[in-house]
């Protein structure tokens, strides 16, 4: 259970493709998601996932903050408890980060992490349960983000423009490694959309040089075929089994 709500979290981790200006992510959005894991043949909500986005100002700029929050539901708390966070702190309108901070709690297991990004570098700091805090520094590629900020920012590019089998390459630094990471366009279909009723999707492949994923296009994200391009259903399979976030409420968007 530990590896399939640690995934969910991953996913809410996340050039031929074209970059649509004109779809910029709103501040005051709020989705909400149950985590579903498949249990001896069913599909069983286990968390809760919320998305967040609000505009920070300081002193001399402002950021887009990028909010992601993990929970599982009360009644599977006992069995193993998870409260992990992960936010992102990018320019309004490119989503480059300038700032990424997780901290996460999986049945008693803590460890949190901040990278601030420089320029094509990121200086890291990361404390685990009983271990001391370490602090490294390395080089990124100039389009390096972290896995918060690149689910914000597939929703920017235009997928009208593309045809059906198309991919685009990025990377992620995740757990201070550089993870290369591809999305596939693989055509629309309509699903489920919680509270915004039936919706067209874009429907996208994702696959990452990890051990993490399995299968090939069996990890999917559905995005509405619209200008707001809201994530509505995410699949995944792993190792050890296979599991969804679907949306239950769209607000501010």
């Amino acid at each position: 259970m530990k590896k399939a709500l640690f995934f969910i979290g991953f996913f809410v981790m996340l050039c031929s493709f074209n970059t649509d200006q004109s779809n910029q992510i709103p501040s005051g959005e709020k989705l909400v998601y149950a985590g579903s894991y498949n249990m001896s043949g069913l599909m069983t909500q286990l968390a809760q996932v919320t998305l967040s986005t609000e505009m920070v100002n300081t002193s001399n700029k402002t950021y887009l903050h990028l909010n992601c929050e993990l929970a599982t539901f009360s009644k599977w708390d006992k069995f193993f408890k998870i409260r992990d966070t992960y936010e992102a702190y990018v320019n309004p309108t490119t989503l480059k980060p300038s700032l990424y901070k997780r901290n996460i709690d999986e049945g008693g297991w803590t460890k949190k992490e901040k990278y601030v990004f420089k320029g094509n570098s990121v200086t890291s700091t990361a404390k685990r349960k009983n271990c001391a805090e370490t602090t490294k520094t390395f080089t990124i590629g100039g389009s390096t983000q972290d896995v918060v900020s690149l689910m914000y920012r597939i929703r920017t590019l235009d997928f009208n423009k593309m045809k059906t089998g198309q991919s685009q390459s990025f990377v992620i630094v995740f757990d201070e490694t550089q993870i290369p990471v591809t999305i596939k366009l693989l055509g629309t279909e309509t699903v489920s959309a919680g509270n915004l009723g039936s919706k067209n999707c874009f429907k996208l492949s994702i696959g990452a040089k990890t051990d993490v994923l399995k299968g090939k296009d069996k990890n999917l994200i559905y995005l509405t075929a619209d200008s707001k391009k809201i994530p509505v259903l995410m699949k995944f399979s792993i190792p050890v089994g296979t599991g969804q976030l679907a949306l239950t409420s769209a607000t501010g968007i």
